[in-house]
């Protein structure tokens, strides 16, 4: 047998082998094969200011959360022990002065913090306890009630996505 094809035989041995560890996604996300279950509780909203967060947040964080694992994984959401379990609080809902113009505020950041902790039944080793912020821009103008229903779901699909890949996607 000449090296070329015991090359060829051995990285086909190799992929083979590979796939039958982790199933991967188009998506970017990694889920060892094992693993089939997840579960998500409900992000209570704690901590500071959160006399102004929506009475919503809450329940649209989690389910946003839950759905992006749903589309974005092979995973099957359950409501109790999952081999994944991914719970947490909404920690922060604060406004923050972004750019000033003649002694005033000319945009205001919108500030969403969440606490996570990920536990991983099956792999211990991948389990974190983690605190992700994103942030979006508003005209200091306007009145933070007026822009939250646009800029509250585009910190909610950012946050999401940075719990996401950081649980699944092994960057």
């Amino acid at each position: 047998m000449t090296l070329t094809r015991l090359s060829v035989i051995a990285a086909i041995v190799f992929l083979f082998t590979g796939c039958k560890f982790v199933n991967y996604s188009f998506s970017g996300s990694s889920v060892p094969a094992d693993v089939n279950t997840i579960s998500i509780a409900t992000f209570p909203i704690i901590g500071q200011n959160a006399a102004i967060a929506p009475a919503t947040l809450s329940q649209d964080f989690t389910e946003a959360l839950r759905n992006i694992f749903v589309q974005q994984s092979r995973l099957e959401l359950v409501r109790n022990n999952g081999d994944m379990i991914v719970e947490g609080e909404i920690t922060g809902y604060s406004v923050r002065s972004a750019a000033v113009s003649n002694n005033q505020a000319a945009t205001e950041n919108l500030v969403i913090s969440v606490k996570v902790t990920f536990t991983d039944q099956k792999h211990p080793e991948n389990s974190y306890e983690q605190t992700f912020s994103q942030m979006e821009p508003y005209d200091a103008g306007r009145n933070l009630s007026d822009v939250e229903p646009s800029i509250v779901p585009v910190i909610t699909e950012r946050l999401t996505q940075d719990i996401f890949n950081k649980t699944l996607g092994n960057w």
